[in-house]
């Protein structure tokens, strides 16, 4: 059996970690082509300049190439302006599109990922999303290699909005439901690509390793254990051990998680939901693949010790439950509507269970109607728990 198993190749996460960039930069060369969210490098900037003095390296900036969209003609021009500066590594700075952006533009070389905030896992992995100039998806990409260093400055992450780290809590509460769902249905995980794999012409991928598998399984007994106290420390701008653990969790454990133990109901489920407008405009992807994650246990009938463990933790940190959650304006307060119609429903069941969704991970078949069924019992047993329909 082919197994796969990938990670970054250094990991660091420290207090002022940003001051220790240039460090890391310096071993790949002098020059370093920076890749950030505007808004994220008014944050850090004095950081970056005390970096590049103390270690002698240069980081250039890309002027106005890069205008937060991760775009294959983005990535070209990118990649011809490092080469022209004669840039030895890549840095990404901010979230996902800055993130992904640096991913393509080093096409697994040298790539220093540095997230301000722990909303998602994908800093660690090997792959990233590119869209049309025009904001539309375009495709999936997946590089030789991980990140050859994920930096994570813990008083960037803490002085962040505490919202951003529960969604992240949010997309690692699913990591381990979904790698059980892949060893128990013996599926091919992300690990796997490219690895000499080639999925449109089936060739075996590569199936999850046992340490994925724990890996996953500490995921969630770290969240369980610390999410709440990590929440509060990052409401008040604290570093805590509590919320130390919780952002090596949202973005390291979950990430080593997903890539090579697998994604499976949770994430279709997100796939799907995110197609109704006040779903995908009132929240971020780790609050909804929170309520995908309570739909998969519905899915496969999970005992309900686990389902309440699960639905305490959603309810203690503040993620979604209940569609309501998913349509209720998270800056206003104010609820859009409380479910979806027949129609939206069958919308989001169809999508849910294309072809090549992880849905299909889950250990038997899924149908629309599977799913539909998931998505209105998640929902009554939400909504009971909040005492909503009281």
């Amino acid at each position: 059996m082919r197994k796969a198993f990938i990670c970054p190749t250094k990991y660091v996460q420290g207090e002022n970690e940003l001051l220790n960039l240039g460090y890391f930069v310096k071993t790949f060369g002098k020059k370093a082509l920076l890749i950030a969210d505007p808004f994220a490098l008014t944050l850090v900037k004095d950081k970056l300049e005390e970096t590049q003095k103390r270690y002698g390296v240069e980081l250039i900036g890309c002027g106005d190439i890069f205008k937060g969209e991760c775009s294959r003609n983005v990535v070209a021009k990118l990649q011809e302006f490092a080469k022209a500066n004669k840039c030895s590594c890549t840095i990404g700075l901010g979230g996902g599109k800055a993130i992904d952006t640096s991913k393509c533009v080093a096409a697994g070389n040298p790539l220093i990922i540095c997230p301000t905030i722990a909303a998602t896992d994908a800093p660690t992995s090997h792959s990233a999303v590119l869209y049309t100039d025009d904001h539309e998806f375009d495709d999936y990409a997946y590089f030789r290699q991980s990140p050859s260093v994920v930096l994570i400055d813990l008083n960037v992450i803490a002085n962040a909005p505490a919202r951003f780290l529960v969604s992240g809590m949010g997309d690692a509460l699913s990591t381990y439901f979904e790698a059980r769902a892949n060893v128990r249905s013996v599926s091919n995980v992300n690990a796997g690509l490219p690895c000499g794999a080639n999925r449109k012409k089936g060739t075996l991928l590569g199936y999850g390793t046992h340490t994925a598998a724990a890996l996953a399984e500490l995921c969630y007994k770290n969240l369980i254990s610390d999410g709440y106290k990590a929440k509060v420390a990052c409401e008040n701008n604290a570093i805590t051990p509590a919320f130390e653990k919780i952002v090596e969790t949202n973005i390291l454990l979950s990430g080593l998680g997903f890539e090579s133990g697998g994604l499976a109901g949770a994430h279709a489920m997100h796939d799907g939901l995110t197609a109704v407008h006040d779903i995908h405009l009132n929240n971020f992807h780790g609050e909804v693949v929170a309520f995908g994650t309570i739909c998969q246990l519905i899915l496969e009938n999970s005992p309900e010790e686990e389902l309440f463990e699960v639905l305490d933790f959603c309810e203690t940190v503040g993620l979604p439950v209940c569609l309501e959650d998913l349509m209720t304006n998270k800056k206003t307060g104010e609820v859009t509507r409380i479910e979806l119609t027949e129609e939206e429903l069958k919308v989001v069941a169809a999508k849910t269970c294309i072809p090549d969704e992880s849905i299909h991970n889950m250990p038997f078949p899924v149908t629309e109607e599977m799913v539909i069924a998931a998505i209105k019992t998640a929902d009554k047993i939400g909504r009971a728990y909040k005492g909503l329909d009281d």
